[in-house]
């Protein structure tokens, strides 16, 4: 029988109840660690400063040096390698071992480099640097591992390139002039030896002196001395003769059987005036070619005249007698012409000449009449206007590139292009296997936007956008540095719907929406400004004790600094019917005519929203009218915890003064001015029933300013009434006409008059604004307050005496479970103002400034700029049980304010606009916020709604289709169980700080102090491996991960030194998928990673360099050439530059081991181990086999022991005799 206790019965009873289901949740965060690996990419655009130039014609590769020591690899499409220096040292030149794989670098800190290219990433494999002597030029000849190195002293010395080692042989100066010189021949600019006879060493020195050296008898066979400084030297491929050029420019012609003096001498652009010939400018280099046609090709740069200034550098190509002059762009650098032959001693039959400029890559054609120019594979024109801002969308929508390209493709192909493909064809690429598209845009100082797609690790132009087509061109261009009005400085692009927001230097922003087909339409205009009044700074007194307030005060005030009200607009709107090409066609502009801080659209609200110095505009891109436009003080309601410049109390006057308006309280002028603004809505017997105390504590909010919607914006008269902002709503007046309507000039839209709107009243704050909104719980609040037209609302009632405790006991019984949440008393509020523009500032002073918020504070507030804007389906109260739409501004004094967002429902989207609500402070941080987004209750990233594209062409009937799946996040239930509920996260960063917040209830449940002595230049939430973190880029250089929400440290590593902060701030980018690009020069885009997984399949996005290829016969000799020695001569030269020549001196020349040393130096240790390794074996398997061998005597002994043993005992007991 079971015997029955008392703990049996309480746990049946127990297990009878059913237990409550635990609603708490443990966010799983998924990313490591060893999931982030920092790695540069791909680097595209034209090489930025070149310096040397180098071509491979068997392999078809082109080498580019620059002054910062990186050099690029170049060959067809998708064959594009960097390679970098140690240090900033510039490349003066290149050799390649012609299809050796191989190339040979000269560089400014007198070294040269050998780099191996047979792998898809170049190594360095050898360094030499010289202690005494500075390298001027480098010459290698064809199929020889003797290098020739020329110094600054006049000296040639030998080095091996298989052992990087200094040869005995030394060709000096003092022998190879003549002994009755008595000067210094300058530096050695040019060697190449003859190219019938490689024992032959022509040497050219600066001063003109021309020495052919005897490499066998080791003297000088021949001498030439011209009368102006030597610049280049080109041999013909004869060997008999050769010509230079020279600072004159003029070029002369030499012949090796004929010493002493020049065969002919020309000065090609010279002209004679009054007998004489003009002054030309230097001729830098010059190539002597043939043909097999029997043509002769003379290509030189310079030499022009200098009777005009500022005349375009050029290439001139002597084509027999025909003389074409080439204008370029740009400075010429250096050029090399490209030949079928790589043998000198063959005729060169010449094809393409590449010219480096100094700011671009041309490619002459030399077959085909006119000399045309080969189109380029590679974006060598990124920097055609330089860039000012640049956005990366990786995973953008598959359909996207294909858009862009069909319109881009219809501008037409640039005419006067080459038919014939891409001479420089090296290499090998494969396009790679790529899961998503990734698109590049740049805004330019041209106000151009160019698209790029850069995918699968290339970068090709889609589609170009001219911006400043939208105005009309301005009288005077900008002088004396000043800033293009049509720069374009922020880029705001929803890739869905195909809309795009273009924020210009000039304060305008342009709405552009994108059709396939080309349309006529007239180009709607807002004139919408931001009128907040502030004194200077030199008017701050400190027995001053209020704060001032924004308000559309008497704008005739000389001490004031006004913002936008006064600005004069530098551009103006093209007027009337424009016809507009397939692409982005802008459908509206809004003039601001004040910096643009911020910019941002969402196109299933049909709003976009930018912020300026001074404030935030809200416009219905739907409606195309202005909704909100209001100063940044404003927007905090009667919770402004900064102290404002006030008006100097020097000007103050008593009150029975006449001047009324400078004694005021700018409280009071708030409480009067409502009663101007809503007085044509109410009764005065109604007016006189307001309380005076409630109208002290919820005074309603500032007036707009409103936009007259008749594209022209009227200013204000001097005598016109003080009112305060209110927020307006039209009446429901019925249907109106679209407004994607095409209107004529003559029309006019309606104005909405100040009696048709309805004033909605908005509640202030009353909680501190230095801590989260959500630091107090309420006891009760109504979820539905009654808004009066007359009057603000009841008041609802709150709780004050919560202790700190009881809040924090309440944190702990909601919905979302977070490990590890920190609690965090209530703060002073948060310091620092660093507005974008002038980041570069900040590496030289602290960030620093009192956090106290008290009316007494020295310190006030000039300007607060809206650095962020974020739309969301959020929570604005804590009573909230459902999201809305809302608007989140952040603020370069690290506030975080929202504003409330109704959006009417589709059917009456045309005919009503979109209400603003309440809004006011939620959050402070310290520093300027960069960044903002929104996590669910699983921590996944919050996608933004939005209105997908359509093809009005084809679907005029269609509605639009819109995302809604984001717009609940929880579905409406029991507020009972879901009012102490946290249902989202909110991400905010600054440049110092980083925090997570719960919402609804607005605890701040993690923070993470991201830098102390610096500042953060980018912070971007990414997705990364189906999770999320945050990326940052510090201005010490790092860049570092926080997983989320939690926020902790996934990685912190040094990455790039913060030089050009604006150039960098303007174009660093973090996208999806740990992607991420920034202008690393002003020519050229670097594109680098942070996932370990992309990294891991680097390797096969790579293109090939190096492929095998046989080389070319080379020429044979005739009979004739052969029996009397007109052929080419072959030299040993391991024989006069080998062992027999001697020791080198060692204090000439270091040599230090690149890779391949080290991997050398490694292989013998590996291998003096492993012969160690071996022989221990050995030894081991001998002492195993002695071992054997012991022990099998050791048993033969036993076995004898034992039968000698036997045989004792058989024989113990007998005679001898019986034996």
């Amino acid at each position: 029988m079971k015997k029955f206790t008392f703990k049996g019965v309480l746990d049946g009873l127990r297990s009878s109840v059913t237990q409550q289901q635990r609603n708490d949740q443990e966010i799983v965060e998924t990313l490591r660690t060893e999931n982030f690996q920092v790695a540069k990419t791909f680097r595209h655009g034209f090489p930025y400063q070149p310096t040397a130039i180098a071509f491979d014609p068997i392999q078809r590769l082109l080498a580019i040096g620059t002054k910062t020591g990186s050099l690029r690899i170049l060959g067809r499409f998708g064959v594009d390698c960097p390679v970098y220096h140690e240090g900033d040292v510039a490349v003066i030149q290149i050799a390649f071992l012609i299809n050796e794989g191989a190339l040979i670098t000269a560089t400014s800190d007198d070294s040269v480099h050998l780099w191996n290219f047979r792998q898809k990433r170049p190594d360095l494999v050898h360094s030499l640097q010289f202690q005494r002597e500075r390298i001027t030029c480098i010459f290698l000849p064809l199929q020889s591992k003797w290098l020739y190195v020329g110094s600054e002293r006049g000296n040639i010395h030998v080095v091996n390139i298989e052992s990087f080692q200094l040869s005995g042989y030394v060709i000096n100066w003092n022998k190879a002039i003549e002994v009755s010189r008595k000067t210094h021949p300058g530096p050695v600019v040019h060697l190449s030896d003859n190219p019938l006879d490689s024992s032959k060493l022509l040497i050219g020195f600066e001063s003109g002196q021309l020495v052919l050296w005897d490499l066998k008898l080791k003297t000088a066979e021949m001498r030439w001395q011209s009368t102006e400084p030597l610049k280049s030297v080109g041999w013909f491929y004869d060997g008999k003769q050769f010509m230079t050029s020279h600072t004159d420019g003029t070029l002369q012609t030499w012949n090796i059987r004929q010493p002493g003096k020049c065969v002919a001498t020309q000065q090609p652009h010279s002209r004679n005036k009054d007998g004489k010939p003009d002054n030309c400018k230097p001729i830098q280099k010059v190539e002597w070619k043939a043909a097999r046609s029997g043509e002769t090709f003379i290509i030189f740069c310079g030499g022009l005249t200098y009777d005009k200034a500022g005349r375009s550098p050029s290439i001139t190509i002597v084509q027999g007698k025909a003389t074409t002059v080439l204008e370029m762009e740009h400075n010429v650098i250096d050029f090399i012409t490209l030949c079928e032959s790589p043998y000198a001693s063959e005729i060169p039959e010449p094809y393409a000449v590449v010219v480096v400029l100094q700011k671009d890559l041309v490619v002459i054609d030399l077959l085909t009449p006119g000399f045309p120019c080969f189109e380029s594979p590679h974006p060598m024109d990124i920097h055609e206007c330089p860039v000012t801002c640049c956005t990366y969308l990786a995973d953008s929508p598959s359909d996207l590139i294909p858009a862009f390209y069909s319109v881009g493709s219809r501008s037409g192909k640039r005419s006067g292009l080459s038919d014939k493909e891409w001479p420089l064809a090296g290499g090998e690429w494969t396009t790679p296997p790529c899961s998503y598209s990734e698109i590049i845009i740049t805004g330019h100082a041209d106000g151009s936007i160019k698209f790029w797609d850069a995918s699968c690790g290339t970068l090709q132009v889609l589609y170009k956008v001219k911006t400043s087509k939208v105005f009309e061109r301005p009288q005077s261009r900008s002088q004396d540095g000043d800033e293009d009005p049509f720069a374009v400085q922020l880029l705001s692009l929803c890739p869905e719907s195909r809309k795009l927001c273009v924020a210009g230097t000039a304060g305008y922003v342009i709405l552009f929406k994108f059709k396939k087909q080309e349309s006529t339409s007239e180009t709607i205009v807002l004139d919408i400004p931001i009128v907040y009044e502030t004194c200077d700074e030199t008017e701050i007194s400190p027995e001053a004790d209020f704060s001032m307030r924004g308000s559309l005060s008497k704008m005739e005030s000389t001490d004031a600094k006004i913002y936008g009200a006064d600005c004069s607009t530098p551009v103006k709107v093209r007027p009337g019917m424009h016809k507009k090409p397939p692409g982005f066609q802008a459908i509206l502009v809004c003039i601001t005519a004040a910096p643009i801080t911020a910019l941002s659209i969402n196109s299933s609200y049909g709003l976009m929203a930018y912020g300026t110095e001074s404030g935030a505009i809200v416009v219905d891109i739907v409606r195309r009218m202005c909704i909100l436009n209001v100063a940044t003080p404003d927007l905090y309601g009667g919770a402004d915890p900064y102290q404002r410049v006030p008006k100097s109390p020097k000007r103050t006057q008593p009150p029975d003064s006449s001047d009324t308006d400078r004694c005021r309280s700018p409280s009071i002028d708030q409480g009067l001015e409502a009663d101007e603004s809503i007085s044509g809505n109410t009764s005065p017997h109604e007016d006189a029933t307001i309380d005076e105390t409630r109208r002290k504590k919820f005074n309603i909010k500032k007036q707009l300013s409103r936009v007259d919607l008749k594209l022209k914006f009227q200013p204000r008269t001097s005598n016109s009434k003080r009112s305060c902002s209110v927020f307006y709503t039209e009446k429901d007046s019925g249907p109106e006409e679209s407004p994607t309507t095409s209107l004529s000039p003559d029309e006019e839209i309606p104005v909405i008059k100040e009696q048709e709107c309805l004033p909605i009243v908005a509640v202030e704050l009353d909680d501190e604004a230095t801590t989260p909104i959500g630091a107090s719980e309420p006891a009760v609040r109504p979820s539905d307050l009654a808004l009066f037209e007359d009057r603000p609302p009841i008041p609802p009632p709150r709780n004050k005496k919560d202790s700190a405790l009881g809040a924090n006991q309440k944190r702990d019984n909601r919905l979302l479970s977070v490990p590890n949440i920190k609690y965090y008393n209530q703060r002073p509020p948060g310091q620092g103002f660093s507005p974008f523009g002038r980041k570069k500032n900040k590496l030289d002073s602290s960030f620093s400034r009192s956090r106290s918020s008290s009316m007494s504070s020295l310190e006030t507030i000039n300007s607060e700029a809206i650095q962020c804007i974020a739309f969301a389906d959020s929570y604005t109260k804590k009573s909230e049980t459902s999201t809305f739409p809302t608007l989140w501004l952040g603020t370069s004094l690290g506030s975080v304010l929202t504003v409330m967002l109704n959006i009417p429902s589709t059917d009456i989207r045309l005919s009503q606009s979109v209400a603003v609500g309440p809004f006011g402070s939620q959050f402070r941080l310290k520093g300027p916020i960069l960044t903002m987004s929104f996590l669910d209750c699983n921590g996944a990233l919050i996608p933004y709604t939005f209105e997908s594209w359509k093809d009005e062409s084809k679907d005029k009937q269609r509605p639009s289709s819109r995302t809604n799946s984001n717009s609940r996040m929880s579905p409406p239930g029991s507020v009972i169980g879901e009012i102490n509920c946290d249902r989202q996260f909110v991400v905010i960063v600054s440049e110092k700080q980083a925090i997570v917040a719960a919402l609804p209830s607005y605890n701040v449940v993690y923070k993470q102090q991201i830098t102390e002595d610096g500042f953060v230049v980018k912070a971007e939430i990414i997705s990364l491996k189906d999770s999320v973190c945050l990326v940052c880029y510090v201005s010490n250089g790092h860049i570092v991960a926080y997983s989320l929400p939690s926020l902790r440290l996934l990685l912190d590593t040094d990455f790039l030194p913060l030089g050009d902060l604006i150039r960098i701030a303007r174009t660093f980018s973090f996208s999806n998928h740990g992607h991420g690009l920034y202008l690393c020069s002003p020519t050229e885009v670097q594109k680098f990673t942070l996932s370990a997984e992309f990294c891991s399949s680097l390797n096969e996005m790579v293109g090939e360099l190096f492929l095998p290829h046989d080389m070319p016969e080379p020429p044979k000799e005739s009979f004739f050439k052969g029996l009397f020695g007109g052929g080419a001569r072959s030299l040993d030269r391991e024989e006069l530059f080998g062992e027999s020549s001697g020791k080198p001196s060692r204090t000439v020349a270091k040599h230090i081991p690149g890779i391949a040393g080290l991997d050398q130096n490694a292989t013998k240790a590996c291998n003096e181990v492993s012969r160690a390794h071996q022989m221990v074996v050995e030894r081991g398997e001998k002492l195993s086999q002695l071992e054997d061998r012991t022990a099998r005597m050791m048993t033969e002994a036993e076995t004898f022991q034992s039968s000698a043993h036997s045989l004792m005992l058989k024989y113990k007991d007998k005679k001898w005799y019986q034996i």
